[in-house]
């Protein structure tokens, strides 16, 4: 279980990363729409915020609850 839980948080980081890199290069570039797109700014952002705490929210998740 803790190997399936490890590869799902570099999974996250690695979409996270990716879905950086993909934002940009619609905003920046023609290769998605002619001139580029400023909706491509705010999905790096949102996509940066879940590649730095995705991982920190999906342990939390499977952290077992306190015991009384």
């Amino acid at each position: 279980m803790w190997r399936n839980r490890f590869i799902l948080m570099n999974l996250i980081r690695i979409a996270a990363s990716l879905g950086v890199l993909a934002s940009i290069v619609l905003w920046q570039s023609d290769v998605f729409v002619r001139g580029g797109s400023i909706i491509g700014f705010p999905i790096a952002i949102v996509c940066l915020f879940i590649s730095f705490f995705g991982p920190k929210y999906a342990a939390h998740q499977w952290r077992t609850p306190p015991e009384p």
